[in-house]
């Protein structure tokens, strides 16, 4: 064994031996020693304890060549940076059409390819094109989350983490931002195409895609973390009220009594927590209004996609720099009493907007929709008394509630169940005011005694509760005529056990 070999073998860490009390003379020679085993030890042991081993030196760690991936994240940073310096202010430029822009990129994207010293398969090729494709015309990261279909909610908690809402569950998705600056780019890039602004003078904003989905982003100081962004997905196609009959969340009798109640123009509120789909039951609802009616509809960030022909949508407007310019909803709602409205949708009341939406409801525009955020009906009554006291108004409290129980007729309560799955949980009539009280009366009330599977899932489905809402009466004058056993066909298939 050559010397280096023994020194080697002598500095890997090995139980502590009891050194041999003879030693050997300096000039003796080690080749005896390399022959026996046992005499290899002393040997390799004594041959450190030379202050100053010069012959000998560990060699230097083998360099571990740098990760294909990190070679590829290195030529994207370069291209993208290339492919700016090259097309300028045509990526920007309004005279294309979006399809002219993106054959162009791509043409300019696979001539950088093309001439870069890397092997690629031509998938990988193609692969590599399309996210230099979504990083500089599309949501970078992002894009291929928003193109899954599955998923429904996106939730960026800074650069390293990305998750993903898919059947009601959250999930990680995998997906990573290269820099705070790549997914401050992609924010600026939403908000940018509908108007709005995002700096650290006005750190956070609502804002909306070309297909209306909802989008929230905060950026520091106020996400410490790094920025943050939420975008709620609407589908490629609007759901109709046979879709949620599919996904139990509501009944064929439900659906049957909703589409009599808005032709009668009654008017409802859906009501319900964060993300329980109150925007899909209200494009739902709309839907069963006729086409020869003039709708006006008034939001935040415009997010309902109605099927009608005659509607105008109007949409709030946050300050501009100088904190000027500002439209409320309060203002849109106020406005469109001046538009000769069949019906008023109002995407949701959160303020003082509400009264103005009772009182447009109290004076002729029967038919209005809304919605609210509420955990039950009963908070959804209470909630519209504090939004209306919020309008600065010195009104008696006995005097909001004539006007709340005169003004709404329905309420349609949503839940999101634990398993995931979203539940009309109430339909329920405002009947009117006993004494100083609101008067509700539930028409379809979930069966949670049902009990679940042993996945979790819920059992249940809303179920009719017997009694027959006093505004039914209203659909006979209206020659709406309702199935007759819509409130009572619960019952019976109970009683037949």
């Amino acid at each position: 064994m050559k010397l280096s070999d023994r020194l080697r073998s002598a500095q890997q860490p090995r139980p502590l031996q009891a050194a041999p009390p003879a030693t050997r003379p300096a000039g003796m020679p080690a080749a005896p020693a390399a022959a026996a085993g046992p005499a290899v030890e002393p040997s390799a042991v004594d041959a450190p304890t030379d202050p100053s081993p010069e012959p000998v030196q560990t060699p230097p760690p083998a360099v571990t060549p740098a990760p294909v991936s990190s070679a590829l994240q290195t030529f994207k940073e370069q291209a993208r940076e290339q492919l700016f310096q090259k097309m300028g202010g045509r990526l920007t430029d309004s005279s294309l059409q979006e399809a002219e822009l993106q054959a162009l990129v791509r043409k300019e994207l696979a001539a950088l390819v093309q001439s870069a010293d890397i092997s690629l398969k031509p998938d990988e090729r193609r692969r590599l094109i399309d996210d230099l494709t979504d990083d500089v015309l599309g949501y970078g990261p992002l894009q291929k989350l928003l193109d899954d279909d599955d998923v429904t909610e996106v939730m960026v908690n800074g650069p390293d983490h990305v998750y993903v809402e898919r059947a009601g569950r959250l999930t990680n998705s995998g997906v990573v931002f290269t820099s705070e600056e790549q997914l401050r780019r992609v924010i600026e890039r939403i908000v940018s195409r509908v108007g709005r602004r995002i700096d650290e003078s006005s750190p956070l904003v609502d804002a909306r895609l070309e297909d209306g989905s909802r989008v929230n982003a905060v950026i520091p100081p106020l996400a410490v973390n790094g920025s943050s962004l939420t975008i709620r997905k609407f589908g490629k196609v609007p759901l109709m009220a046979a879709d949620l009959v599919r996904r139990d969340s509501l009944t064929p009798e439900m659906v049957t009594l909703l589409d009599a109640c808005v032709k009668a123009r009654l008017n409802i509120l859906v009501t319900g927590g964060t993300g329980t789909g109150k925007t899909t039951l209200l494009n739902v609802l709309s839907s069963f209004i006729p086409t020869d009616e003039r709708i006006v509809t008034i939001e935040d960030a415009v997010e309902l996609q109605l099927q009608q022909e005659h509607v105008v949508r109007l949409e709030s407007r946050p300050p501009n720099i100088e904190g000027r310019g500002a439209i409320t909803i309060r203002d849109l709602v106020r406005n469109s009493l001046r538009m000769r409205p069949d019906r008023i949708v109002v995407g949701e009341v959160r303020g003082a907007e509400s009264l103005d939406m009772l009182q447009a409801m109290n004076t002729g525009h029967e038919g209005s929709l809304s919605t609210v955020h509420a955990n039950t009906p009963r908070d959804a009554i209470a909630r519209l008394e504090t939004l209306v006291l919020m309008a600065g108004m010195d009104l008696p409290l006995r005097a909001i509630r004539e006007q709340i129980s005169s003004a709404v007729d329905l309420i349609v309560h949503l839940s999101r169940l634990r398993d995931g799955t979203r539940r009309v949980t109430h339909v329920t009539e405002v009947q009117g005011m006993e004494g100083d009280i609101i008067t509700l009366q539930d028409a379809f009330v979930f069966d949670f005694s049902a009990g679940v599977d042993e996945h979790g899932k819920f059992l249940g489905r809303p179920r009719a509760t017997g009694v027959r809402p006093g505004f039914t009466e209203r659909f006979e004058d209206l020659g709406i005529h309702l199935p007759p056993g819509v409130f009572d066909h619960e019952l019976k298939a109970r009683n037949a056990w």
